[in-house]
């Protein structure tokens, strides 16, 4: 299954430059942890060697912001700008020289790698995405499995009283409140990982075809697309029987919004929360399989207590970089992530795990493959 979707949801990162730069043009952005923003790609230059740009995954931005402070309060000389534009906008930023660092939830697909030779997606943590959901009246933690999902983002499933999602929640008085399904509008990660989620475990319903950092989402009365991360939790938070999907790094977000926290339905037919036990659960039957490039998709193991939508955040990098020096700068400070950044002060508060050591191993091998 993961060679089929690497295979076919590329297209949407391969956007033509000069559409990307028409896109790009509107602003920039230096934001905080704190405040994610969907601001255009940063300003690309070397400054010696001493500047490093990146741009992409709203999920990784948090956890980014935080690596970013710390870094440059350590090493004064360096400056990182970051922006939070998708993991689409990251990968093909990143392709074309406009960043050092397109940051992204979705791995490189061998379409990418072929347009874009010298390119590498680096395992930089490990992440997942969660569903959340606006229901009044309902406490606790509303189950969901992939053919569900898939039916209601789908538009068969469009009340909240639904049969088949009371089948999953025996006991849960639901009300018969219209689903409002929301989606990311931008090129994202999250949106790549979540319908590869739907995809393997509901294939006949949710084809191949409509896995990826975009895609062609069915007409559902009512639906809303909107900005990064961010924007989903917000509108969520304002409307009245929404679902959507996001990322674990803003969970924090989702609670003080007063927003319902899905349990997934796993491989095994178990329901579970993302939480570090479950994350790494499912981790455990991946991370010895991971090949050398550090490409691969961690959707749905087969672990009975893992969570089913996990995925490595990437560092999207040209091998090549403009400079010799700015090769070193970037190298510093991507095995500064993996190993430093990799620490719980970094990781516990966006719900992070770390690399394990054999893909640490596989990420600073191709950190140091960087020159200039």
């Amino acid at each position: 299954m993961a060679k089929r979707i690497r295979l076919m949801y590329t297209a949407a990162a391969l956007v033509p430059l000069t559409v990307l730069a028409a896109a790009c043009s509107s602003s920039s952005s230096t934001s905080s942890p704190s405040s994610p923003s969907t601001s255009s790609s940063p300003p690309a230059g070397s400054a010696g060697g001493k500047s490093i740009t990146e741009t992409g995954s709203t999920l990784l931005f948090p956890l980014f912001g935080t690596w970013q402070t710390a870094y440059s309060a350590a090493n004064k000389s360096v400056t990182i700008t970051s922006g939070a534009t998708g993991s689409g906008t990251g990968i093909t930023d990143a392709a074309t020289g406009l960043v050092n660092i397109g940051a992204s939830d979705a791995y490189l697909s061998p379409a990418q790698m072929t347009t874009y030779p010298g390119l590498l997606n680096i395992p930089l943590a490990v992440s997942g995405a969660m569903i959340t959901y606006n229901v009044p009246g309902v406490k606790g933690n509303l189950k969901f499995d992939g053919k569900v999902l898939s039916e209601i983002y789908g538009g068969k499933i469009t009340t909240w009283n639904d049969p088949a999602i009371k089948a999953l929640n025996p006991g849960v008085s639901l009300p018969s409140t219209k689903i409002v399904t929301l989606h990311r509008s931008d090129s994202s990660g999250t949106t790549f990982i979540f319908t590869s989620y739907l995809n393997d475990q509901d294939p006949a319903g949710w084809p191949i075809a409509n896995v990826g950092t975009t895609v062609t989402w069915p007409s559902v009365p009512g639906e809303l697309g909107e900005m990064g991360n961010g924007g989903m939790v917000a509108a969520c938070g304002t409307t009245k029987g929404c679902i959507a999907y996001v990322g674990i790094s803003y969970l924090a977000k989702v609670t003080a919004a007063g927003l319902g926290e899905g349990a997934l339905g796993n491989k095994a037919g178990k329901f579970e929360l993302p939480t570090a036990s479950s994350i790494n659960a499912a981790l455990a039957q991946f991370s010895g399989s991971t090949p050398a490039s550090g490409t691969q998709s961690l959707i749905d193991s087969s672990a009975p207590t893992g969570y089913p939508i996990i995925n490595y955040e990437y560092a999207i990098v040209k091998k090549s970089q403009p400079s010799a020096a700015e090769a070193a700068a970037v190298k510093a400070f991507l095995n500064w992530t993996v190993t430093t950044g990799n620490g719980a002060t970094f990781l516990t508060p966006v719900l992070f795990q770390p690399l394990p050591a054999r893909v640490l191993t596989i990420s600073q091998t191709l950190i140091n493959s960087i020159s200039g």
